[in-house]
């Protein structure tokens, strides 16, 4: 049976509630060896799981990002917090875009920002204003998830409950599939544009 609308933003909203991000005070003050770091961020960011069995980043995945040239190799086998707070890029990104991609927006972040004592504008600075957005970005979300929610339910009026109740959810499923998918062409649109996109143009995505 098809859920309310209450019932369904009360799901989402919880669920949107364990997905916080990683905290500043969350970050350790001292320098992790790899085992510290695939365990810190399989901690932090557990809530993102979609089965509990999934890993959040692997040793093998660190060290295609440093080969990769998307995260700075780490000091004597110890990665910093400035690494930490790349691999959280990273992980987000990941799931959405191609490997060029990703490079293409965060070598110039941590070409300038990576390992600067400047407290004013540091990678834990571009963080925590970045991650800052999220409380109000959240409500966004939850706005348009109603929207289209009460749009699907209005679909396939003419067809049997049981039918209509399958229907219903896949032009949901579609709506937001959609919306992924514009949002996605946006982004790599604007990435095209950034200098670092331009110098790599001759070569071939990944």
């Amino acid at each position: 049976m098809t859920i309310s609308l209450h019932e369904f933003l009360r799901e989402v909203s919880e669920k949107l509630q364990t997905m916080d991000y990683v905290k500043p005070e969350s970050f350790p003050n001292i320098d992790l060896y790899m085992d510290q770091v695939t365990t810190f961020m399989d901690t932090q960011l557990a809530s993102t799981k979609r089965n509990q069995e999934d890993k959040i980043l692997t040793k093998t995945m660190i060290n295609n990002y440093t080969k990769n040239n998307l995260l700075p190799p780490p000091t004597k086998k110890k990665y910093s917090k400035d690494h930490l707070l790349t691999l959280i890029f990273i992980y987000y990104f990941k799931n959405i875009l191609s490997i060029s991609d990703i490079q293409n927006i965060l070598n110039p972040i941590t070409a300038h920002y990576f390992g600067n004592d400047n407290e004013s504008l540091n990678l834990q600075y571009i963080y925590d204003e970045v991650f800052g957005l999220e409380h109000a970005e959240i409500q966004h979300i939850l706005k348009d998830l109603a929207k289209k929610y009460k749009t699907s339910m209005k679909t396939f009026q003419n067809v049997p409950t049981e039918e209509a109740e399958l229907l219903q959810q896949f032009a949901f499923i579609c709506m937001l599939s959609f919306d992924v998918y514009m949002k996605k062409m946006i982004i790599e649109q604007t990435i095209d544009k950034l200098p670092s996109s331009k110098k790599k143009s001759g070569k071939k995505k990944e």
